[in-house]
Order: C-alpha cells, then structure tokens, then sequence
C-alpha cells in the first residue's frame, strides 16, 4: 500500500524519538541514522522539528493522552509515542487534523490504530485547558542552531497547552527557584545569533541582514532562515553562535599587549565558535579538541573567515604543551542543559549520573588548565549547563586569584553574581528572545 506524502519523515522522527527516550542517544547523535532513508531536505527538518516538539512538551502531551484513555498506557508504549507526534504536529506544527491521521495512523500498521484515532479524534474536539493529571512523568506545572530551516511552532495549542512547557518533575526539582521562568523560556525555539568577525561592522551587517544587536560584534535574526544563503556567510563576515556562548571567550579581552601577540589555549575548542573569537581579538590560539569531525567544522571555518589558529587533536587528559598559555578558556564537556531550548533531549536524558560523571571530568580538566597558565595569565572556565554541581561548586574550588566579572563587560540586562561570576539562563532576556544557560567564572594565577 503506497504511503502518503511526509510518512517518511514521520517513521524517521519515531525512530528518534526512540533513540533518545528508550537508548539515551542524544538529538544529534541519533539524527543521522533515524534520517537515512529520508531524501528531501524539508523532510529532514520536518523530522527533526516534530522530535523536538514532543520532548519539548512530553510531560503536557502524556497529560492530554491520559485525559482521554480509561487505563494508562505504558510510558514506552508505541501507541503513546504515536499519539505524542499526533499532538505535536497538531498543536505545535499547525498540522491540520485529517493529515496528522493520515501520516500518524500508519505507523501503527498491525497495531491499535482504532485506540490512537480515538484518543486524538477526542483531543481535536476538545476545546477545554490541559488537565492537571498525573499521568506518568508529570512534573511541577510551570507558569536550531546552525540555522537548519524547521518549521516554526504556532499558536494552534492556545487552550490546549499551557503558556510554558511542564517540566519532569526531576529537572524542576534540581533547576529550584528558577524552573519556572527556565520553563517559560523553553516554549520556543531559539532565534539565529551570529558572533562577527569585525565587530566595527556592526551596524552595516545588521542593516544587511535586518538583525537586531545585543551588544558591538551579535546579531540576532529570527529562526527559520538558511544560513548558507544569508549575506556575509560566504565572505566569512560572522559564524552561528549563541549570545551566552560568545560570552567566555569576550571575557578573556583583546590578544595583543604592547604590540606582541599573547598565547591562548581554547581546551576543548571545536566545534571552534570560541577559537574564532579569539583569533579575531589577536589571540595567538591553540585550538585543542579530541574529536576528529568537530575539528573538520572548526578547520572550514578558519578557511571561510580568514582566520588562524593552530589546531592539535588529542586527549585533553593525556596532551602536553610544548609551552604555557597567556590565557585558557576551558569550555568544558558538560550535560548541556542550559541548551534545552535547541536541545530539548536534554530534559529527558540528563540525571544524577550523567552530571557526576561530567563533573568528575571538569575537576580533572580544571586541574590540567592551572598548571599550564603562566604566572599572571587568566582562566576562564565555563559550562553551558543549569546544573551547580557543573558550575558554582567547581568554581569554588579553584584555587587561584578570583577576576570578578563586571556588569560592564556584559549585555545590558545582565549582571555578574555576588562571587563575580556569571550565570545566566533560558528564562532571561525574555523580550529579547532569551539565551542559553551558561556559567562562567574568572580568575588570574598569581
């Protein structure tokens, strides 16, 4: 029986869908084999929004499907998966509701597609608020990079959906006081932020590109467009990066002294958004990073923009410089929870395990960094994670010279911590169109 047009797409997302929740696979890791079979460009991303969709609102669509079944259906049935993609498309993807049942009704070939078309047949004529059920997973009811195009969420939920995703009950827990607006700030897919090569050029690019700028060097565009075809792209004028992203490597300053260009090491560097930053502000930068692909991206867009740095692959546990550094920036491996907002996987995959294992790591690479700063050089050291085991609890521990970040050397609207150090988060900056979640301190060997 021939399928209807944009199956594929569906049975891709289910299949990624299944990587994430059932194997712990991240979004990313997990794209390229669910997609596979998948030939056009608009059903890859067509795939990707509706994964995202469904872990962004997982624990609110589980309400809604608990709503109208008599008996719960099992947390990994595939019948529930279905019907989750079903609510996503429809609620979130402006779908209408006869071609979610065309596309959604055959992945359940041999299954109870009767119970998935009724379930959602009664949602669709619902026009009541989401209930407060406690179906499995509920938690505490809350109040793209790269510029992949996808399709942007609408409004279609309103009365459905409340104004903010509800977190698992485990994640709300941990992010305390700040869940709530973190919550808000995950409703949505993040805009397009771009770092500059020159950030004189400023106000000339941001008129190109009809952008909005938080601060000399950012622009920010709506999401959705390509960036490839974006003016600038390829005369290598600016490079994707996050606003909270760009902030580690700015904090360092400027790479020349009295003429003479400092050394910088960017410890675990690729995909390389931070080395360009340095290289743009003079630094003399080693670019080190284990993983082979990452340091393909990183290499391309030396090439693009015009930029140098030397790039050395190797264990950052095991390498040895030849020399020590004016400056090291350890963006170090972390659970990446502060990028729920492109990543939402992360609300579901991340537990107490994943962030010890991560911090026990951090320690070992904190430890490494001291002993290559010379006398009078600055670390940074920075984590795009909520979590504060990962960031002001390793802080603590460092034992140099505390450099207290300034309000002044920041975006308007954000300000340093009492310690110095800076924490920021996807419910900040809301009318901007907010950031990830970053921590990030600073200090100087003595």
């Amino acid at each position: 029986m021939a399928m209807p047009p944009g199956f594929p797409a569906r049975r891709a997302a289910l299949r990624l869908l299944d990587a994430v929740l059932r194997r712990g696979e991240t979004l990313d890791i997990a794209f390229g084999s669910a997609t596979g079979d998948v030939r056009r460009f608009e059903d890859k991303a067509l795939t990707r929004a509706i994964a995202s969709e469904v872990l962004r609102w997982l624990v609110d669509f589980d309400a809604l499907i608990d709503s109208a079944t008599k008996d719960n259906l099992p947390p990994d049935a595939k019948v529930r998966m279905v019907l989750r993609m079903m609510l996503a498309q429809w609620l979130r993807l402006d779908t209408p509701p006869h071609a979610v049942l065309a596309t959604g009704l055959p992945l359940l070939a041999g299954g109870p597609r009767r119970l998935a078309h009724g379930v959602f047949s009664t949602l669709a004529k619902r026009q009541s608020p989401l209930p407060e059920g406690e179906g499995p997973g509920v938690g505490v009811p809350s109040s793209a990079d790269g510029g992949t195009p996808l399709p942007n969420p609408s409004p279609q939920g309103e009365g459905l959906l409340p104004h903010a995703p509800t977190l698992p009950a485990s994640v709300a827990a941990r992010w305390g006081e700040r869940a709530e607006p973190i919550a808000a700030g995950l409703a949505n897919p993040p805009p397009l932020d771009l770092s500059l090569r020159d950030p004189a050029r400023t106000a000339d690019l941001a008129n190109q590109l009809a952008a909005d700028s938080l601060m000399p060097g950012r622009l920010r565009l709506p999401r959705g467009a390509s960036v490839e075809k974006l003016p600038g792209f390829a005369e290598g004028e600016w490079w994707v990066q996050d606003l909270a992203a760009s902030l580690p490597a700015r904090l360092l300053g400027p790479g020349a002294n009295a003429g003479e260009g400092r050394h910088a090491l960017d410890f675990c560097a690729a995909p390389g958004g931070k080395t360009l930053q340095l290289a743009a502000a003079s630094w003399q930068v080693t670019a080190l990073d284990i993983s082979k692909r990452r340091l393909e991206l990183l290499r391309d867009n030396l090439k693009r923009t015009g930029l140098k740095a030397g790039i050395v692959r190797a264990d950052a546990l095991a390498w040895e410089p030849k020399h020590s550094f004016d400056a090291i920036l350890l963006d170090a491996p972390c659970t990446s929870t502060g990028t729920a907002r492109r990543h939402p996987d992360v609300l579901h995959r991340i537990g107490s395990r994943q962030i010890e294992e991560m911090v026990e790591l951090q320690a070992a690479l904190l430890e490494r960094a001291v002993t290559w700063l010379k006398p009078g050089g600055t670390l940074v050291y920075a984590v795009c994670s909520l979590e504060r085991e990962e960031g002001e609890e390793q802080a603590a521990k460092v034992d140099l010279t505390p450099a207290p970040i300034a309000a002044e050397e920041l975006p308007a609207s954000l300000s340093p911590t009492s310690e110095g150090w800076l924490r920021t988060d996807p419910g900040m900056l809301p009318e901007l169109g907010g950031l990830d979640g970053f921590f990030i301190a600073r200090w100087r060997k003595a």
